[in-house]
């Protein structure tokens, strides 16, 4: 008898248990239905005028409309340190499905390897990939240099005048400008910036003679004006918007590389949050209007959904991981 009390107040706190999260479970539903109530803030960790931040100002309206709400989504630009800063605010935000942000590879995965950081791939609760973007070299249309092998002879001839643009350490511009490096034995001078519409500007003026840019993103800086001019482009075969242009590879130069972009948000979701942006998403990239627009906009789309896109960036995790044990992807 003596235990008699003890087994009430077992009971009554398991009771208060199950209450509990019957309670959580309801108010979680509750926010769900209601999300989004307010405007969602969208980090693009590049400047404005760069691909990412392009495609992210075309995609929010279609965001919105997908979520079923008048609330706003607002980009905002965190560019600088490869990507670093915008990734690090996008992990430290609150989960609760208003701040989403792009995230970048290879950025997103050399950046944890080469140096301490706030943030891995799996700080994200990932909602999908959205563009898959090869890397390119171009240059000034005036430029003397018509293709790699001049650029290498260039550079070798000048060791360090050839000036390539990038978008900080550690990205697929600069990875590629090291391995152009490694197979040639040329030297270049590398010279970061906080998104590719800089790298732009520094092409046009004159400030450097090579930009590092994505294939798409070259393709609007030309529609826009820009006389640009592609050396290579470093797809596995030639994009279906440059059938002209040869790859790395054709070139003599095996060099692969490309971007992936995709939508993520901070780790711990609640599930029902996480699935509204996830099917908005999912929707967002079978629209025919927005597959346009990203075909007007050079965008080469690729839909990659959570679990999918979980298993590409671990596999790009470990290649990188491997790369940087043979050959650190440092300046010297």
């Amino acid at each position: 008898m003596q235990h008699q009390p003890l087994r009430r107040r077992l009971a009554r706190l398991a009771a208060g248990t199950a209450l509990l999260c019957t309670l959580t479970g309801l108010a979680g539903t509750a926010q769900a239905a209601g999300y989004p109530a307010h405007p969602i803030n969208l980090i693009v960790s590049y400047g404005p005028g760069g691909g990412t931040d392009l495609v992210a100002r075309m995609m929010a309206p279609f965001l919105q409309k997908y979520l079923g709400s008048d609330s706003r989504i607002v980009v905002l630009n965190r560019p600088g340190a490869g990507g670093a800063i915008g990734f690090t605010e996008l992990a430290r935000a609150q989960p609760d499905g208003y701040t989403i942000g792009f995230i970048n590879t290879p950025n997103l995965l050399t950046i944890p390897i080469e140096r301490k950081s706030a943030f891995t791939w799996q700080s994200f609760d990932l909602i999908g990939n959205v563009v898959d973007d090869p890397g390119a070299f171009a240059v000034l249309d005036a430029n003397p240099v018509k293709s790699l092998a001049e650029l290498e002879t260039y550079a070798k001839a000048k060791p360090g005048a050839a000036t390539v643009g990038t978008t900080g350490t550690g990205s697929d511009d600069h990875l590629a400008m090291l391995r152009f490096e490694r197979a040639t034995g040329a030297k270049l001078s590398h010279v970061p910036y906080k998104g590719a519409g800089e790298v732009r500007g520094a092409v046009a003026s004159g400030e450097i003679m090579v930009g590092a840019i994505n294939v798409g993103e070259v393709l609007q800086y030309m529609k826009g004006g820009t006389p640009l001019r592609f050396l290579g482009q470093m797809g596995a075969t030639r994009s279906a918007a440059l059938p002209d242009v040869p790859t790395f590879k054709e070139q003599g130069y095996d060099i692969e590389l490309a971007s992936l972009r995709g939508l993520a948000a901070p780790k711990g979701l609640p599930p029902e949050v996480r699935d509204k942006l996830v099917e908005a998403l999912a929707r967002t990239m079978k629209d025919p209007e927005f597959q346009a627009k990203a075909q007007q906009m050079f965008a080469p789309l690729r839909y990659l959904p959570p679990a999918d896109y979980a298993r590409e960036l671990q596999a790009g995790e470990e290649t990188f991981k491997a790369l940087w044990q043979q050959a650190p992807w440092i300046d010297k």
